[in-house]
């Protein structure tokens, strides 16, 4: 089959699929009941390019665009509307954004540009009083924070460089270990939530995305901890757990 036909297939299928006959399953499936396949399918699509695994990741975009075609069929059972218009819809936003590559609009030259034209149009165009409105609510919160803090960039709210939001940085772990001491949980909440803001903030300024660092230090502490895990028990104190957490960190084994 030519590939140009592939997509028209796939839609076909979903289409028997949700027909009356169809499957029992996807035929009671609504766009919220397929937000978790969503979010599920998309973190599959990081993990194989983490994993730099092609034939991966070829396979896990094949399950992302599944559910946007599954989303579009569910909207156009309701009448509301389908695939075609979804794929009308991306190409008209990209030829607009960029009027540089498809018009003669002159004057953006540079990404930092063309982010900045991006954002303007979308201003513009979703007829909003804030670049900041938009960001999904339901974004996990560190990339929802990163997302914020690029989004306010574009405005001119930004710091000098990363050691400047450093210092910001310092400020509120201040804030936060005065909150320990005074043992308020709410205002720790909130100086924690500060903190952690921010320290997405110096992600952002250094040029590393906050999500991926975190998900790295997982990883790191799950190997690390693997390592001493049989040692452990309910009664050992700090000092020797953290011994023996520092010989991982050096790399040691077993204290050798």
């Amino acid at each position: 089959m030519a590939k140009n036909n592939e997509f028209e297939k796939l839609t076909g299928i979903m289409r028997a699929l949700r027909a009356p006959n169809g499957c029992p399953w996807d035929k009671k499936q609504t766009h919220k009941s397929l937000l978790p396949y969503v979010i599920e399918e998309a973190y599959e699509v990081i993990d194989s390019v983490n994993k730099k695994n092609d034939n991966e990741l070829k396979e896990e975009l094949g399950d992302l665009l599944l559910q946007v075609v599954f989303h579009a069929q569910i909207a156009k059972d309701r009448n509301k509307f389908d695939i075609d218009d979804v794929i009308k819809g991306i190409n008209h936003k990209l030829i607009s954004r960029h009027p540089h590559v498809f018009g003669d609009k002159k004057g953006i030259n540079t990404g930092k540009q063309v982010k900045d034209f991006w954002e303007a149009q979308k201003k513009k165009t979703k007829k909003r009083k804030s670049v900041l409105e938009g960001v999904p609510k339901g974004m996990p919160a560190l990339l929802r924070s990163r997302r914020l803090i690029s989004k306010a960039v574009t405005t001119g709210f930004k710091w000098k460089d990363a050691a400047s939001v450093f210092k910001k940085v310092e400020e509120e772990a201040r804030e936060v270990k005065k909150e320990i001491v005074s043992k308020n949980k709410k205002l720790l909440t909130e100086e924690l939530g500060d903190l952690m803001f921010v320290t997405a903030a110096l992600a952002y300024y250094s040029g590393i995305n906050p999500e991926e660092a975190l998900h790295r230090a997982n990883d790191k502490f799950i190997k690390r901890f693997g390592k001493i895990e049989g040692r452990l028990h309910k009664k050992i104190s700090e000092k020797e757990m953290l011994k023996l957490w520092n010989t991982t960190k050096k790399g040691k084994n077993n204290g050798k």
